[in-house]
């Protein structure tokens, strides 16, 4: 295949930060591997939240620090602030740091209020400021929150995400992820935002990440795919939303599944550059570390027709049946 796309392994954090139970340190670490032994080359690995507002990163500093090392795979933790770059820093200098670092605003006042207990302006000076700490020692990933609806303001103008993005750059960030936090984006809004920021040249890679919340995520991904997008986030089983602590929105808040998103990418053509047999174990393993099945329609029925070959489920001998 000449057309390849690089998806970002969201479960270990965008995913378990929705969960009300707390994974174990091991478990994660367990599953992280799995997923790095998969063929991702980027994976969400924690986040350095305060602990009290978000306890299932309280170990951030622990799982890094037993994380494997394969090369070519870049761990990344998110920074809600700066006191955050400063403990991702000293893990670095420790020798257990995160490869890439996550630095948040939302596109609305409201969002940005209940999410971040503060404003647009003051969180753009605190990033401005968690940029200057990073100095050049990570992979930085600007993140726009409700870039596509806002649970509070419902209908986000393109143009100030659009800005945003353009201040990132400015920034001299090394991607820029357009998130879809609540569901509320189109196909048509996705082909229409993603055609407002620029791409190629000096301008960072724009990173796809949706939630699954109205059923419309593979679309949307379909959308961003055709559009130019070849960076995506997603999460084994679909998990995620918002930290479990802080309600908002409705439905299944969960991310696009991973299963089915490299199924769909596949399938059409485009590589992912990921051990498909692999990725199923590891859509297993998460099932058995939350104790339910998940969300991935492919997690059920197997992968399709890959290369004009059907590739798992039950015509080719695949296992259907998991967790009852």
């Amino acid at each position: 295949m000449a057309d390849r796309a690089t998806i970002c392994e969201c479960f270990a954090r965008d995913g378990l930060q929705h969960e009300t139970g707390y994974v174990p340190t091991g478990v994660k670490l367990d599953l992280i591997g799995s997923f790095a032994d998969a063929g991702f080359t980027r994976i969400e690995a924690t986040s350095y939240s305060h602990p009290e507002r978000v306890p299932a990163f309280r170990d951030a500093s622990e799982v890094l620090a037993g994380l494997p090392r394969p090369a070519g795979v870049s761990y990344k933790a998110t920074c809600p602030n700066p006191r955050a770059v400063e403990r991702a820093i000293a893990d670095l200098d420790a020798g257990h740091g995160a490869t890439e670092l996550s630095l948040l605003v939302s596109a609305t006042e409201s969002h940005t209020q209940r999410n971040m207990r503060t404003t647009r302006e003051r969180q753009w000076e605190r990033v401005t400021e968690m940029v200057r700490l990073a100095d050049g020692r990570f992979r930085l990933v600007g993140v726009i929150s409700v870039a596509f609806g806002c649970p509070f303001e419902g209908a986000v103008d393109p143009g100030v995400v659009a800005s945003d993005a353009a201040r990132f750059a400015d920034l001299g960030v090394d991607m820029v992820t357009l998130g879809d936090t609540t569901g509320l984006a189109t196909p048509a809004a996705v082909k229409d935002l993603f055609g407002r920021i620029p791409a190629g040249g000096s301008a960072p890679p724009v990173v796809a990440h949706f939630h699954n919340t109205r059923g419309s995520g593979l679309a949307n991904c379909v959308a961003a795919l055709e559009a130019g997008c070849r960076d995506f986030d997603s999460s084994l089983g679909g998990v995620g939303g918002h930290p479990a602590q802080i309600e908002y929105g409705g439905g299944m808040t969960g991310n696009v599944c991973t299963e089915d998103l490299v199924n769909l990418l596949e399938s059409e053509g485009v590589a992912t550059g990921l051990d498909l047999g692999k990725v199923m174990a590891a859509s297993e393993r998460c099932e058995r570390a939350l104790g339910r099945p998940l969300h991935s329609m492919v997690a059920r029925a197997g992968f399709g027709l890959i290369g004009g070959e059907l590739v798992g489920g039950a015509a080719a001998g695949g296992e259907v049946e998991r967790n009852g």
